[in-house]
């Protein structure tokens, strides 16, 4: 039955504004983000097939624009409306406020700003986090993905962005897909060697943090990272 053909009751748009968002089933929510089905099914089917198709609502949070379209009656569009929907809960759920000055002062306040974007991923992500003189965040920047065992982190990129953004701190981030956090001689020698460039270049290298299954390994906290 198409949403037009229900009654106005059960429609989801009309129950949202009759109930509250709170008192919707997901798969009223997900009918009002991604709007309409295709010819033989309504949306609400539509969206009972996507629930469906993953174990937990959980999973939405890394579903992808692949796995989307993949659905029939998901559409490029509304597939990009669900991601982008998804990332705004997330920001909002995690006060990531663009007008807040976020602090990352210490390896803690580091992790809890990055792990929703890294923990669970089945590859490599890289990201780089410029500061200013006080620690606040300039500029968060994903340079790079690779595959379950391999990223390849270049020290020109990481230093390109830094004079664009007019940091005085890079923080470098990356996951271990593997859940273990503990470095490889590849992220030592990395290390190692960025903390020499920073110097070299007047930028305070803060840390280096790898995160796994719900922790995280901090090369300054080891002191394997000098900022003096």
């Amino acid at each position: 039955m198409k949403i037009k053909e229900m009654k106005e009751t059960e429609r989801p748009r009309e129950r949202l504004i009759e109930y509250g968002s709170n008192n919707l089933s997901n798969e009223e929510i997900l009918s009002i983000i991604l709007k309409k089905g295709y010819k033989n099914k309504s949306v609400k089917e539509v969206s009972l097939d996507l629930l469906n198709s993953i174990n937990s609502l959980n999973d939405l949070k890394d579903i992808t624009l692949e796995k989307l379209t993949s659905i029939k009656g998901i559409g490029q569009a509304s597939a990009l409306t669900l991601l982008a929907s998804i990332e705004l809960g997330k920001r909002i759920f995690l006060k990531q406020d663009s007008k807040e000055k976020i602090v990352l002062s210490n390896p803690k306040a580091i992790y809890e700003y990055m792990k929703y974007l890294l923990v669970d991923k089945k590859q490599e992500y890289f990201y780089c986090l410029y500061l200013n003189a006080k620690k606040e965040l300039i500029e968060r920047k994903l340079l790079f993905m690779g595959t379950v065992n391999h990223s390849s982190a270049h020290p020109r990129e990481i230093f390109k962005n830094a004079y664009l953004c007019s940091a005085s701190g890079i923080i470098c981030v990356h996951n271990h897909p593997t859940g273990d956090i503990k470095p490889s001689l590849n992220d030592m020698y990395f290390t190692e060697n960025m903390n020499d460039l920073c110097k070299m270049n007047d930028i305070t290298f803060v840390d280096h943090i790898i995160i796994g299954d719900n922790d995280y390994y901090s090369f300054y906290d080891n002191k394997r990272i000098s900022n003096l």
